[in-house]
């Protein structure tokens, strides 16, 4: 009956917070449909013969930008009183990423295909810093200290769904059609979806921010002083921060390996490879109503436990087979916890975060989380090339394990 009642608002919405809350969803479709292909990029260039290195360099380049320039990115951000338009134009080039990822594929020789690939995914790492930082001010904007758990559960339903239907037909696509042509018409048609995201996120109508007056003429290391003492003066923000940067090592550590370890362990071909995504993404609709509904009766800090510790089991799990089926499965499983973890994350983060200064806080628990997304992925191939990728896997369920339990100290 709640799926039944569903509306694109929460009840007593203005105007303006009800289109703002279609936009976005609306927003989530055109993401989803260009987010069915992060899955198959790695795999993509493990296809085309990048080593270990390569493959983590996708998640380790974003992130090392990130760490280097959130904080400068979220300072300069903190001065507009408008930051939608910068959200859009950034998340439109971080899509457009994809397309050029299909084009270069029909004029660079095989031979450097990689690297080339590579390149586009460096330059695109700063929008992606950018959108990163945007991207929860937006959402606590449109949203308001209320209504989270509402906007964010229905936007990434739309998006848990739009993926999981578009990888499937991808997966069975590129199973029919010739390598390379099967990746180069997907990265194409699929980037489609980055104009749909543009339109809908640049309509989102927040008010202007307003601007606090800087003293001209105070040295660098005055102002690293008064941004030190800032962020310190909010001790929940600090305590929260460094404890998600803890699971997030461990959590980032096994992102390049799943990849690898479905192709060269595994076997799988791209249709079970696209099946074992589709399940993750299918039950994140499940898991965003279950993990909003378990808020609701018995708090953030039920959801925050179960979550964390949900998903530190899974990457042992699947080291422990090479059973296609199971690890579909067992993906199904981290679906529905990595659905509870995307929500109070961002609820827990914004709790700790004062209005007047979301860009710099933003900025810098985004900063945290790219030191473990720049670190955890090296680590993580440097223990697959060294001892192989299931004891990767399994370093990665040590850490996330190590993770919930500072989480469940106070």
């Amino acid at each position: 009956m709640t799926f039944i009642r569903w509306s694109p608002a929460p009840v007593g919405s203005t105007p303006v917070q009800r289109k703002n809350f279609i936009n976005v969803q609306i927003d989530a479709i055109g993401i989803g449909l260009a987010s069915a292909l992060a899955p198959f990029l790695p795999v993509f260039l493990t296809r085309l013969g990048a080593s270990s290195v390569q493959v983590g360099l996708l998640t380790s380049m974003p992130a090392f930008t990130g760490l280097l320039l959130a904080i400068p990115l979220g300072r300069f951000l903190q001065t507009r009183r408008q930051i939608v338009p910068w959200f859009g134009a950034a998340r439109l080039m971080v899509v457009s990423s994809y397309a050029m990822t299909g084009l270069i594929t029909f004029f660079v020789p095989e031979k450097y295909l990689v690297n080339s690939i590579l390149l586009i995914w460096a330059a695109a790492t700063l929008p992606q810093t950018i959108v990163a930082v945007c991207f929860s001010v937006v959402m606590n904007a449109v949203a308001g200290p209320q209504h989270r758990y509402e906007l964010m559960s229905r936007r990434w339903s739309i998006l848990g769904v739009t993926t999981a239907l578009t990888v499937a037909l991808v997966g069975q696509m590129l199973n029919r059609i010739e390598f390379p042509l099967n990746y180069q018409f997907a990265f194409l048609t699929l980037s489609i979806g980055g104009l749909i995201s543009f339109y809908y996120s640049s309509h989102i109508r927040l008010p202007d921010a307003v601007l606090e007056e800087t003293a001209r003429g105070i040295s660098w290391r005055d102002r690293f002083r008064d941004y030190i003492r800032l962020i310190t003066s909010e001790k929940a923000f600090v305590n929260f921060s460094l404890k998600r940067l803890f699971f997030m090592f461990g959590f980032t550590l096994a992102v390049p390996l799943y990849p690898l370890y479905y192709v060269r362990e595994v076997h799988a071909n791209d249709a079970w490879i696209g099946i074992i995504s589709t399940v993750q993404s299918a039950v994140l609709l499940v898991g965003y109503f279950l993990w909003t509904r378990g808020s609701r009766l018995r708090g953030s800090r039920f959801v925050l436990l179960r979550t964390t510790f949900g998903l530190a089991v899974y990457p042992a799990l699947v080291a422990l087979t090479t059973r296609v089926e199971l690890i579909a499965l067992f993906a199904g499983l981290a679906g529905i916890f990595q659905a509870g973890l995307d929500l109070v994350f961002f609820d827990e983060l914004m709790k700790t975060v004062p209005p007047q200064y979301s860009a710099t806080f933003v900025s810098l628990a985004q900063s945290f989380q790219h030191l473990a997304a720049m670190l955890g992925p090296m680590l993580g191939t440097l223990l697959a090339d060294h001892f192989g990728l299931g004891i990767g896997l399994f370093v990665s369920a040590i850490l996330r394990l190590l993770g919930f339990i500072l989480f469940s100290r106070r």
